[in-house]
């Protein structure tokens, strides 16, 4: 565990922060206050995912969403009816 005081904190602050990533860093104020440095790992984006061989061509996606859309369309026009 590293201990600052404000004042080193703020100078230093790139090195506490790369401390940070392995250890407790702990910075104290002048009126007693402290405060505990911790690091987070961003999280993963759900759409960070590996990407897959495929056969389908352009052409073959855009006609399957199109037909998906048009199947919801007509769901949409008979719930109104």
């Amino acid at each position: 565990m590293k201990v600052y005081t404000y004042s080193e904190a703020r100078q230093k602050l790139s090195k506490v922060l790369d401390i940070a990533r392995s250890e407790e860093v702990i910075i104290k104020r002048r009126g007693g206050e402290t405060f505990t440095l911790l690091f987070k790992k961003s999280p993963k984006s759900p759409f960070d995912v590996p990407g897959i061989k495929t056969g389908a061509t352009t052409k073959d996606i855009i006609d399957a969403v199109r037909e998906s859309r048009s199947r919801v369309a007509e769901q949409n026009d008979g719930a109104d009816a």
